[in-house]
């Protein structure tokens, strides 16, 4: 167990600088906080008395794969096209609404895996304390009672797949704890493990879990009594819980058990260090300081109210939280991060917590690569493949076509049929397109040839269904029927419609798809027919339009907006996360930009938190620090929680991570072309250094600033190459030799 010494070292390291810190429990979830592993997840309350952590395991989806695509698609759609090109907008979709949609409507959905509850004999407390340790992915909280300390520390171990709770106090017998696990339903079996441990197990429809947790003690008593847990009389205990599926493991209670029994056979302490290690591997790759200087007395809650004070301490603590946040809810072996990323507390959660595939679930991926967690990407590939097979069924009963699609979400089960039956995002054909954005982006970022060549068929087939699905229209090829996610426009004669002909974002999404099929060919030295037919579509896709007011235009044609403060920023994906607009080679479709999100911000725009992390990486792919760091303020004190999580509202993790990125898009942008460093400085940052951001490339790069200007910089590349290095409107091309840290001058 846990010794003295370490007990010391420990608080110690809870004194470093990135801290979530609170004086008082959290009185409901969104004041929790958040540890992960991967494929376990839990929500720390830190309540002495009754302490309860809401539980969560990355495959716990309730409901087994069903085929929903509509047998009537495919006769339906040259009528549905007819009325969308002949204006019959209303008609159009009343057909869709009947003939696109899911047979059922939707997929399956993610839950909660229950409560775990830590009742104690403690009465009063006080000098309370709550804290999460982003730095060592460690959370904790302390108090005293009639005199005595109590510690209660909390991680969850990628290592061991295990959450681990030491508790401790120097109050000899002073512990005393009744536990147990609790789920609203779904669940059919509960009891003891050996002496020592209570489990759970349940159906969710096709697909069983079994949860357990077991507790340890260097002395007083631990009895398993029913399906309760009780620690009588003791000082120190360490409590192992594990949780898994069917969907990982075939018999799992016997696999969960042996989770847990393996960590049992070494100390907390150790299994701490085997986590610490693990975790550095990662989280320490790239170091950020702002140059704020924050007293350790500070409680989060303060500095969230006065972000004025405090904005280089919550940038910096927010960058960090959320790498923490992707490290702990997207690993090798686990399930991508949802909506949610693995926090959920709930049976029936908002819009399911699947993964949204219009904008969240890339969204959430956006700083893996920049970051230098390129690991971390991983899940969302094993996903996509997932997807494939069930993809080239919708593509062939749906719309006749070639190769593999997906709408607007998708499930554990890799679902690919459309969801709900909403007119303004359900029929939305992109959804396979844009994620296949992210193998290139990961191939850019980390030249792994092998993983390119496994991943190319699944880009190409993404290309290959346009190829059938793209129809002739006014001189280009086309998306029809066609959907700016989610927003609505307002014909002249007052009608409202979704649905339309070749949109901005699809145009846009499908010139980065088809780019990078060629591109890709290219390293990959492939060349067939499917890539002439590729270039071909290339060349007739309508080129990005600007409008009356100087605005990207969001549809084919030049409509009223229902909502013109709309949170989805569509037809500014050229701008970001794609870099077909940047300011200096295509000023004019920047400048068109920038008009765009004056109009959206202008009529309320960015109203939830996601839309307003996009905004934040808008301005700085606009090269306006200024704005962007502006924004980031905004999200601060308009859509954070008090346990720092993204608030839409509800909660989603998407924001968190937008942000992320954005704070990396400020000091340091990368193309195949070149590396821009601090291309959006704002004037607020006026010193600091971050080390370790990831170029494309696999290059690594340390920036340091001062007055705003570069002081200096370093450049490591895995490999020899020349690059292009942008900075202050001067570019200088550079020779990296691999492995070795190369300075550069701008002066």
């Amino acid at each position: 167990m846990m010794s003295g010494d370490f007990l010391a070292s420990f608080f110690v390291e809870v004194m470093m600088k990135h801290i979530l810190r609170y004086k008082t429990i959290a009185k409901d979830w969104n004041e929790a906080l958040p540890i992960g592993s991967g494929k376990l997840g839990a929500m720390i309350y830190g309540d002495p008395i009754n302490n309860h952590i809401q539980l969560n395991e990355d495959t716990v989806w309730y409901g087994s794969f069903v085929d929903r695509n509509n047998p009537n698609a495919y006769d339906n759609l040259p009528k549905i096209r007819e009325l969308l090109i002949n204006g019959q907008i209303k008609d159009a979709e009343e057909l869709m609404a009947l003939a696109l949609s899911g047979t059922p409507e939707s997929c399956r959905m993610y839950q909660t895996l229950g409560e775990l509850y830590l009742d104690s004999d403690v009465k009063e407390y006080s000098e309370y304390e709550r804290y999460l340790n982003i730095d060592d992915a460690i959370a904790g909280y302390s108090y005293k009672s009639n005199g005595y300390k109590y510690t209660v520390k909390i991680f969850a171990s990628n290592v061991a797949n295990c959450i681990l709770i030491n508790i401790n106090t120097d109050n000899p017998y002073g512990l005393n704890l009744k536990i147990h696990l609790s789920r609203e339903k779904y669940f059919d079996q509960t009891g003891s493990v050996d002496s020592n441990g209570i489990y759970m197990s349940g159906d969710l429809s096709g697909n069983r879990f079994t949860q357990m947790i077991k507790a340890y003690a260097i002395d007083g008593e631990i009895n398993a009594i029913g399906d309760r847990l009780c620690i009588n009389k003791a000082s120190e205990a360490t409590l192992i819980y594990s949780a898994g599926t069917t969907f990982r493991y075939e018999n799992t209670f016997e696999s969960v058990k042996a989770f847990i029994d393996e960590a049992a056979k070494t100390s907390f302490k150790d299994n701490y260090s085997k986590h610490l290690d693990e975790y550095h591997s990662l989280y320490n790759r790239v170091n950020l300081d702002l140059d704020g200087s924050l007293d350790d007395s500070i409680t989060t809650n303060e500095m969230l109210k006065c972000i004025d004070k405090y904005h280089k301490e919550l940038s910096e603590i927010y960058f960090n939280f959320g790498r923490y946040l992707l490290i702990s809810s997207s690993r090798k072996g686990s399930m991508p991060a949802n909506l949610q990323g693995i926090w959920n507390k709930d049976m029936l959660p908002p819009w399911d917590s699947k993964y949204t595939i219009n904008i969240n679930a890339e969204m959430n991926y956006w700083p893996a690569e920049i970051c230098n967690l390129s690991e971390c990407h991983m899940p969302l590939f094993e996903l996509i493949k997932r997807m494939v097979p069930n993809g080239r069924v919708t593509a062939k009963k749906m719309y006749g076509c070639r190769g593999w699609v997906a709408h607007h979400n998708t499930d554990i089960y890799g679902d690919t049929a459309p969801v709900d039956i909403w007119i303004p995002g359900t029929y939305w054909v992109m959804g396979a397109a844009w994620l296949c954005t992210h193998i290139w982006k990961h191939y850019q970022y980390t030249k792994d040839l092998e993983f390119l060549r496994e991943y190319y068929p699944i880009m190409e087939e993404s290309a290959l269904f346009f190829k059938d699905f793209l129809i002739e229209h006014e001189g280009n090829l086309v998306t029809c029927p066609s959907v700016s996610p989610e927003n609505t426009y307002i014909l002249k004669n007052g009608e409202k419609g979704c649905n339309g002909i070749g949109c901005t974002m699809d145009n846009q999404i499908l010139r980065d798809l088809f780019n990078i099929c060629i591109e890709a060919a290219k390293v990959l030295d492939i060349n067939n027919s499917i890539l002439v037919d590729i270039n071909d579509m290339l060349c007739k896709l309508k080129p990005t339009a600007i409008g009356s007011k100087g605005q990207i235009l969001e549809w084919r044609e030049e409509y009223e907006e229902d909502e013109p403060g709309h949170r989805h920023i569509s037809h500014l994906y050229g701008l970001h996360p794609s870099d077909q607009i940047t300011p200096d080679k295509t000023p004019k479709l920047a400048n068109a930009a920038r008009k765009s999100l004056e109009l959206r911000l202008s009529e309320g725009g960015g109203h939830t938190g996601w839309s307003r992390a996009w905004i934040i990486n808008h301005y700085a792919k606009l090269w306006d620090g200024n704005s962007s760091y502006a924004h980031l303020m905004k999200l601060f004190e308009n859509s954070t929680l008090p346990n720092m999580l993204d608030n839409h509202p509800p909660f989603q993790i998407d924001g968190n991570f937008g942000a992320t990125a954005g704070i990396a898009e400020m000091l340091m942008q990368s193309n195949s072309e070149r590396i821009l460093i601090l291309p959006a400085l704002p004037d607020s940052l006026p010193k600091g250094e971050v080390k370790g951001l990831k170029a494309v490339g696999n290059i690594e790069v340390n920036i340091k600033w001062d007055n705003t200007m570069l002081c200096e910089l370093k450049l490591k590349s895995a490999s020899n190459q020349n690059v292009c290095i942008c900075y202050a409107g001067k570019s200088i091309n550079c020779d990296l030799i691999a492995g070795i840290w190369s300075n550069i001058d701008f002066n």
